[in-house]
């Protein structure tokens, strides 16, 4: 009976990992510097144009890990989005990185892992290459210029992952 019941647990955990991971089309993150994300650096993501289906919606998510030397509890980024035929969507985006408490939000130990909304029911209706490029846009309150380099930030990523029931 033992047997039976783990091997029953097992490959229902086999099961919804697999299901979790069939989601996902892209995923990838960049390292940033020890010294800090500078104010005027890139992170750039191209996007495989072989695993998009323009039938189908994707959510798409920016992931950032940060450690407990960020001062901040939120994140300002602001990101371009660029079609293959030349248009850009440009966003300014803020993301709550801490409770009002003050604890982390995230997983993980010493390093904490967010997964952030981006957009969501997206298409890819255009034939061709899409990529995103994300930088940061913090500023300390009651200054115009952006912290030079923001430090605690370790990565940051992009993921896009297919909807659920996305036929048109």
């Amino acid at each position: 009976m033992t047997n039976t019941l783990y091997r029953f647990t097992f490959s229902c955990i086999a099961l919804l990992l697999g299901a979790c991971e069939r989601s996902f089309v892209f995923n990838e993150y960049q390292s940033l510097p020890n010294i800090g994300w500078h104010k005027d650096s890139i992170a750039s993501f191209k996007i495989p144009e072989i695993d998009l289906d323009s039938t189908k919606t994707y959510h798409l998510f920016i992931n950032a890990r940060n450690d407990n030397t960020y001062k901040y509890s939120n994140l300002f980024l602001i990101t371009t989005l660029n079609f293959p035929e030349g248009k850009q969507q440009i966003d300014t985006l803020e993301y709550e990185m801490a409770y009002p408490n003050g604890e982390w939000m995230g997983t993980g130990n010493h390093i904490l892992e967010n997964k952030l909304w981006y957009k969501e029911g997206f298409s890819f209706k255009e034939k061709g290459n899409y990529s995103l490029n994300i930088s940061h846009a913090m500023r300390k309150n009651g200054k115009a210029e952006g912290i030079e380099f923001l430090k605690g930030i370790t990565d940051i990523g992009f993921r896009i992952e297919t909807a659920a029931n996305t036929t048109n």
